[in-house]
């Protein structure tokens, strides 16, 4: 479990492909007191660490991971949002964030305002019942404040603060990035549609924007 709060901007020093693809990852974190089979987001993504050095760590990317996270294209010299798992009694600044991706989206439209930074990302329509205004959303494992949502797409602002210590502020437009929906608006989604026997969608690709209209609950 994590909470969204970025400690390290790593870099990609190794990719090596496989069945399971290895990276090898440069982090002022101290990787040498990393503990084997320990986990960490890496662009949001819950990987194990399966080697470790002075600085640098290893882990891999399973074939699963590959499909469902920007992990695929990651290459020597891309930098990667890391932090590692929340310990108990740890404050928790951000939200509760699982570390398992849920979708790839692409960065729409970026602009300034004031001295922040705004992102509009696509929105795909299985998250979209999770996504409210004010809520929690996970992209590249950064926790932020959803401000707007629309049919399909969606805005944050980053403070100065996020676009120095994350990945973020340099994507450009038609940039991919992993999303993870809050985990507690999952639950809620699943329990209303349970309520009301429309389970089925659930099994045949999880909660759909249309599934929770027809049970009755209205999305933005």
């Amino acid at each position: 479990m994590f909470t969204g709060l970025i400690q390290d901007i790593g870099r990609v020093e190794r990719v090596i492909p496989g069945g399971m693809t290895d990276l090898w990852i440069r982090t002022s974190l101290g990787a040498a007191s990393f503990a084997l089979g320990e986990s960490i987001a890496v662009d949001g993504a819950c990987l194990t660490v399966v080697e470790r050095t002075g600085d640098t760590f290893r882990v891999q990317a399973a074939p699963e991971t590959l499909r469902r996270t920007t992990l695929d294209a990651v290459r020597p010299g891309d930098k990667v949002n890391l932090e590692r798992a929340l310990a108990l009694g740890d404050r928790l600044g951000g939200h509760l964030v699982s570390g398992h991706v849920d979708q790839v989206s692409a960065v729409l439209e970026t602009r300034p305002e004031g001295g922040s930074w705004v992102m509009v990302f696509g929105l795909p329509e299985a998250l979209a019942p999770y996504f409210i205004e004010k809520g929690s959303v996970a992209i590249d494992g950064i926790s932020l404040t959803v401000n707007t949502v629309g049919a399909d797409r969606f805005s944050v602002q980053l403070i100065p603060e996020t676009q120095e210590r994350t990945t973020l502020r340099a994507k450009a437009v038609g940039a991919r990035v992993n999303l993870e929906a809050d985990p507690i608006g999952k639950y809620v989604a699943r329990l209303f549609l349970l309520q009301r026997g429309q389970a089925g969608g659930l099994q045949t690709g999880g909660v759909t924007e249309a599934a929770v209209r027809a049970a009755g609950f209205g999305t933005p």
